[in-house]
Order: C-alpha cells, then structure tokens, then sequence
C-alpha cells in the first residue's frame, strides 16, 4: 500500500527590484530568492516581475478606460500572484522612483495589491536599505498590502566578508539562508491570509 504524502499547497509570488541596473546588488537578492524556490523551498513559484517598461504615472495615458499596454502586462501579472516580495533599495532614505511608480500604476482602481502578503529584502551601504523597508510598509498600509514582520533583511552589502561578485549576485551563504527563511516566512503567512476552503 502506497503512503500518501501531502505536499504544501504552492503559492505563487511576484518579486520586483526597486533598482533598474542590471548588476544591482537588490535585483541579485531577487535572483538568489528566484534559486532558492526552484532547488530548496517546496510550494512557492516565483516570477520577476520587470518594472522598467512602465511609463511614468500620468492618468492621461489611459485612453477611453483602457490602460497602457505595459501597466496592463505588470497588473495582470500581479494579480496573478498571491504575495509580493520587494528587493527595495534605499535612496535618500525612501524607497526608488521606479518601485513607487509601480506602486501607484498599480493602485489604480482596482487596486491589484489589496490583501496580498508581502516581504522587503535590500542591500546597500549603511543600514543596508532598512530605512526603505519603513517608507515602503507606510506606502503598503494604504494599498492593503501586508507585510511579514519577521525575519527583517537588509544587508550591508560592503561589509567585509564580500556579500557580492562584481555582477551584482549574492555569494554569502549567511546571507542566502537568512533569505530563504525570509521566504519560509512569506510563504507561511501568504497561506495564513489565504480564505479557507
């Protein structure tokens, strides 16, 4: 008689990098989480989720109701998800122009980011971009998004030992395990605020 193993229901969860460059330290905190739900985190599908083709929010562009082409792509494809993790790199003690662009693309009515569990990864120099992690969540309390509110990461990135290689990829192992019990934490509390069926 064969045993039945029940496996964990799968979550799936956009992940966008507040950064455009290509070799950004907090768009390699997205590759590593990418790595690790494909070859150690049972249950979570991820998908990058590209902010760069979004125009800058102007309610002018959308013509007889019918949004850009592009914010109609990314709010489909966040409507898709069922959690949201953000690498949010700090600039000037906020979070980026392009990551807030994409938040309030996403805010129009209906707003796709009510009631979806989420998490805020970053790197940088200092406090590692905590204090973006702050402006984020405040922005996230009006869109209805909710935030895990435990592991926290942020990362000094240049603090010795080396966190990154020179394309922007996370070496530190330390660092990739705290990552994948950020991602443990999304994926627990996305199933919490999940309906019962």
């Amino acid at each position: 008689m064969e045993a039945v193993v029940a496996s964990k229901p799968m979550i799936k969860v956009a992940a966008i990098c507040g950064s455009l460059r290509k070799a950004s330290n907090n768009r390699g905190l997205i590759r590593t989480a990418l790595e690790l739900t494909k070859e150690s985190i049972d249950g979570i599908e991820m998908e990058y989720v590209d902010i760069s083709p979004l125009p800058m929010l102007n309610t002018d562009l959308v013509v007889d109701g019918k949004l850009p082409p592009a914010v109609e792509a990314f709010r489909q494809k966040i409507l898709r998800s069922d959690s949201i993790l953000f690498a949010s790199p700090e600039y000037n003690y906020s979070l980026t122009g392009p990551l807030k662009n994409a938040l309030d693309w996403g805010s129009l009515s209906p707003n796709i980011w009510a009631d979806k569990a989420a998490a805020i990864v970053s790197a940088g120099g200092g406090f590692g971009g905590a204090r973006s992690h702050y402006h984020l969540r405040q922005v996230g309390v009006f869109l209805d998004l909710h935030f895990i509110n435990k592991p926290e990461f942020y990362l000094n990135a240049f603090e010795p030992p080396a966190k990154f290689d020179s394309d922007g990829n996370l070496i530190d192992e330390a660092s990739k395990e705290k990552m994948k019990q950020v991602l443990v934490a999304l994926q627990a509390f996305t199933l919490r605020l999940q309906p019962k069926n």
